[in-house]
Parts: C-alpha cells; sequence; structure tokens
C-alpha cells in the first residue's frame, strides 16, 4: 500500500470542509505561487473501488491510498486529495476524488458525489473518467447520472473553458478500442443532448465545453505487467500537456497560480452554496 506523499494533501473533507490551512502548506511546500501560468491540473472521477488511486500513483507516482484487493472492494479515498505529480512538466497537480456510487454514504447521499465531480470539471484541465469496459453502452452505467447531473450545472455555474475529458477505459476486453471508443461517444452525445441547457447555450455542441480523449488499460490485477506498460505510454501524454496540441493545450480561463488558492476555495464554496441541499441546481 502507498505511503502518504509529503506533499500529499486531503484537500476536503467527506463532511465538505475544505482543509485551508493543509493547502497552504502544499502550495508553500511545492512553491506553486512561483510558477505563474505553467502549471496545470489533472482530477480523476469514476466508481468507487475502481482503481483511480492505482492509475494515479502509476501515472504521476503520486501517493495516494490504493484500495487493499484483499480487504475487499470499499472505499478507500474519502473526500478529496491532491499531491504534486512526479517528474512531469509542466507542474501538475493531481487530484483524487472520492469514488461514486458507494454503499458508506447511502443511496441517497449523492450531493457530496455531484459537488466534487462539479469542481473538479470546474478547476482542472484534465479529468480523467474511470469507467468499466462492461458499462459502455449501459443505461444504468455507473458514471451517466453524474456526468448528466454535472453537464447541466457546470453550464450554469461556469463559463467554457475547454476541459479535456479523457475517457479511461478500464479492463478492457477483446472488443477493439475502436468499437468501445464509437460507442463510448455515442453515449456522451446522447447524454450531452438530453441535458436541458440554459438559453445563451441553446442547440452548443458538447465541442464548446469540453474535448473527449478515449483510451483503454488492461486489468491491473490480471494483466498487471500490460498495465503499466499501457500506464507509462499514457504519461507520455501528460508532458507538456498545455502547449498547443496538448492533451490541455486548449484551455481557456487559466487563473495565475498565485490566484490559485484563493480561486479553488471560492469556486468550492460556490458550488457549495449552488449545490447544496434545496438547492435548484440538485
Amino acid at each position: 500500500m502507498a505511503e502518504v506523499s509529503p506533499c500529499s494533501v486531503q484537500l476536503i473533507a467527506g463532511n465538505g470542509n475544505f482543509n485551508v490551512d493543509g493547502f497552504h502548506h502544499f502550495v508553500r511546500a511545492t512553491n506553486l505561487s512561483d510558477r505563474g501560468f505553467d502549471y496545470t491540473v489533472v482530477a480523476i472521477v469514476g466508481p468507487q473501488s475502481s482503481g483511480k488511486s492505482t492509475l494515479m500513483n502509476h501515472l504521476f507516482d503520486t501517493k495516494f491510498k490504493e484500495m487493499d484487493a484483499f480487504e475487499g472492494r470499499s472505499q478507500t479515498t474519502k473526500g478529496i486529495w491532491i499531491d504534486k505529480c512526479a517528474g512531469i512538466e509542466p507542474f501538475t497537480i493531481a487530484m483524487d476524488l472520492e469514488g461514486t456510487d458507494g454503499s458508506e454514504r447511502g443511496e441517497d447521499d449523492t450531493a457530496f458525489e455531484k459537488q466534487s465531480a462539479l469542481f473538479a470539471l470546474a478547476i482542472a484541465d484534465v479529468v480523467v473518467i474511470n469507467i468499466w469496459c462492461h458499462d459502455i453502452g449501459r443505461e444504468q452505467a455507473s458514471n451517466r447520472p453524474l456526468l448528466k447531473t454535472v453537464f447541466q450545472v457546470m453550464m450554469r455555474l461556469f463559463s467554457p473553458r475547454k476541459t479535456t475529458l479523457l475517457f479511461v477505459i478500464r479492463d478492457k476486453t477483446k472488443t477493439p478500442l475502436e468499437k468501445l471508443e464509437s460507442n463510448l461517444r455515442e453515449d456522451i452525445k446522447k447524454i450531452w443532448e438530453a441535458v436541458p441547457k440554459p438559453r445563451d447555450h441553446e442547440g452548443a455542441p458538447l465541442s464548446e465545453f469540453f474535448n473527449v480523449e478515449v483510451t483503454a488499460l488492461s486489468s491491473y490485477e490480471d494483466k498487471e505487467e500490460e498495465f503499466k506498460e499501457q500506464v507509462a505510454e499514457l504519461r507520455q501524454r501528460f508532458f507538456h500537456s498545455i502547449s498547443p496540441g496538448g492533451l490541455a493545450g486548449d484551455r481557456q480561463g487559466v487563473v495565475p497560480a498565485s490566484g490559485f488558492s484563493f480561486s479553488v476555495q471560492q469556486i468550492w464554496n460556490l458550488i457549495k452554496r449552488k449545490q447544496g441541499p434545496g438547492s435548484s441546481c440538485s
């Protein structure tokens, strides 16, 4: 099990409280404020126990806590954690989110899921969406309701900033990636088209808000070496990610690093107010 990195911080607790002191420590320890616009944020969302932390640790050499396969599938990440990615330029912040559709919060308590996913989309340049291969094309797929809600609320609260959605298909089967990608893009298109949109964005294509990328990985448990080789290849795409043509090359509305700390807190407070219990955005 991965040990906790000196820079790893629980940014937002499971109860929704923002860790101001912890974040200030992270900013000081990493010299984030000196980076100007030369930094990027990568977040990961997906079902509970789908290997999000494992993927982030292999991808970015972070030290997020991972699930112990021998103890069964239960909640490992609680709240939202951040860490500095090792050995990647530009300076890259990794954000590990609590898994969705977990039993620990109960079926009806999805407010934090929606808030944290919306937070990730609002501040990250790249959002990795972990999706089970067998979920593609399923109406009841684990991420489908969350994506629908987040797409809808994102347009109400924030202006377009061209976030890159990197869908990572986990435990790939023998089905060719081209076929899986085609089916997944059709799923995303249907979700987007079904979402009610504000008047000023009626008819807006998904591409106005998001870039969509798709890749697939073998099973970590069954084909560990193959998984590691594929992740090492994927890692290369995060080098120079904010340059033109890079994974986050189209990003817009970037906050300078010196103002990132204040901006992140303001965004979380806005989301909690607008997306909390009794909100019209819920």
